[in-house]
């Protein structure tokens, strides 16, 4: 810092703090939008795990009424004439300045032509077990795509709480600092500059 700063140097500085302010008024407001997303992104995973834990105990139960039908061998030959899988599809999605994942599986849900087995030739357990399964995996391709964006979503309000906190206790603080010194010692200069106009005045006049 100059020993003599000058009325510019104190505008520049004003300036500094007041887009200091302004950034940490929006970084807030983006904070506070990234923690309401992410608790609303939290309820919708609360319920998905408790519809996952369901649907994976009702999906083994019925695979082992199924195996108790039909061997294992035929279940195994059943899972291996599948030769459709079905496509998985990754887009994104904006939260808040934050990208997210949004996962899209078309046709988990088989319908009878194109399930790779004969349903004739086969118990119903067969077809409620790759049903419950099918249910499953909609479900774990739900939860990897909440989980991704609660995940995404933490580290970016960590990020922006970090911000917030260097510019609310750190930069500001000292702008404002230097801010008073610049204008203390411009009044200072005032003061003995205003001293020195009196004191030649007051000589002038007694010549």
């Amino acid at each position: 810092m100059n020993i003599k700063p000058t009325r510019s140097e104190l505008m520049k500085l004003k300036n500094r703090i007041k887009l200091a302010k302004a950034g940490h008024n929006l970084l807030k407001k983006k904070r506070d939008g990234l923690i309401l997303a992410f608790f609303e992104i939290l309820k919708e995973a609360k319920t998905i795990r408790v519809e996952l834990t369901e649907a994976y105990i009702k999906a083994t139960q019925k695979f082992n009424m199924a195996r108790v039908i039909e061997t294992d061998m035929k279940i195994k030959s059943l899972a291996l004439s599948i030769q459709n899988r079905p496509p998985i599809e990754v887009k994104t999605k904006n939260i808040m300045g934050v990208t997210v994942p949004t996962i899209k599986s078309e046709d988990i849900k088989k319908t009878f032509d194109h399930k790779g087995y004969s349903v004739i030739t086969t118990s119903n357990m067969i077809d409620e077990s790759v049903e419950a399964y099918e249910q499953l995996t909609k479900l774990v391709v739900r939860a990897a795509e909440v989980e991704t964006a609660m995940k995404k979503l933490l580290i970016e309000i960590e990020k922006t709480k970090r911000r917030v906190n260097a510019l609310e206790f750190k930069v500001m603080p000292m702008l404002a600092k230097q801010k008073a010194f610049i204008q203390f010692r411009l009044d200072e200069a005032e003061r003995e500059a205003l001293f020195r106009t009196k004191r030649v005045k007051k000589k002038n006049q007694m010549k």
